[in-house]
């Protein structure tokens, strides 16, 4: 199973990933991160891990990855 994290100090907001999303699984309502930028939270329920977000972020916030089985 993949997963998706959030580097949230990288956001600068742009929305790309909002934008972009096939699902609407990413919105603007994380935290803001040290450099005063709202950034993203992603609603699991939704997202289906497809990339689209790490494509298009400009800022490489995004970052998936396999999860190991649990024995």
């Amino acid at each position: 199973m993949e997963k998706l994290i959030i580097h949230r100090e990288s956001c600068k907001s742009c929305h790309y990933c909002i934008v972009n999303c096939p699902k609407g699984a990413l919105t603007m309502t994380g935290p803001i991160n040290s450099a005063g930028y709202m950034t993203t939270e992603v609603d699991r329920d939704k997202c289906i891990t497809c990339g689209i977000c790490y494509n298009v972020c400009p800022d490489y916030v995004y970052e998936i990855f396999e999860e190991e089985a649990k024995a």
